[in-house]
């Protein structure tokens, strides 16, 4: 396996474990909690997330950064990304305050887990000599396969942080 494809794979692997204790324990009322706050006119309204959506975006992401970025659609996406939840957790999407628009917890860490399982499969066999290919934005980073894969890891990451954020604010204790 290249070293750059290791290093992308190592990166994903460790915001993925960071990411696995942020949501151990939380219930699947907790996936879907939302704390009021207050804007800047001092009015009270619905936080802009909740668990249940940065999960599943981050699944919708590493499906798009790891695999389809680096080799367009396979047969098997129709069932690891299907349209519908790729609809609902893609880049620009709101979450929404309306659980019963949302699979269950299970069901989006399923396809967050599935997801990473076909990366974990897939990356190692790809061709160091693609990683410098260009990609049409947008990008983050640099605009090449590399760039995407690492993206994965950052993005993921910046998701994480935002969980966080929110188990704080549902009063559990902090993970790190």
């Amino acid at each position: 396996m290249d070293a750059r494809i290791e290093v992308a794979l190592n990166l994903l692997t460790s915001a993925r474990t960071y990411l696995d204790s942020l949501l151990e324990g939380l219930s699947d009322e907790d996936w879907f909690w939302v704390p009021e706050m207050a804007n800047r006119t001092g009015a009270w309204e619905p936080y802009c997330s909740h668990v249940a959506w940065q999960v599943g975006h981050i699944a919708m992401a590493e499906y798009g950064l790891m695999l389809f970025r680096q080799r367009g659609r396979a047969e098997v996406d129709l069932e690891l990304m299907p349209g519908s939840f790729r609809k609902r957790f893609a880049k620009g999407s709101s979450p929404s305050m309306d659980r019963s628009t949302y699979p269950e917890p299970n069901e989006i860490r399923g396809q967050l887990d599935r997801i990473h399982s076909q990366v974990l499969a897939e990356v190692p066999q790809f061709l160091a000599a693609s990683l410098d290919e260009p990609l049409d934005p947008p990008t983050a980073g640099f605009p090449t396969k590399f760039g995407a894969m690492l993206m994965a890891s950052q993005h993921e990451m910046l998701h994480c942080g935002q969980i966080g954020v929110l188990r704080r604010l549902m009063g559990k204790p902090p993970v790190r």
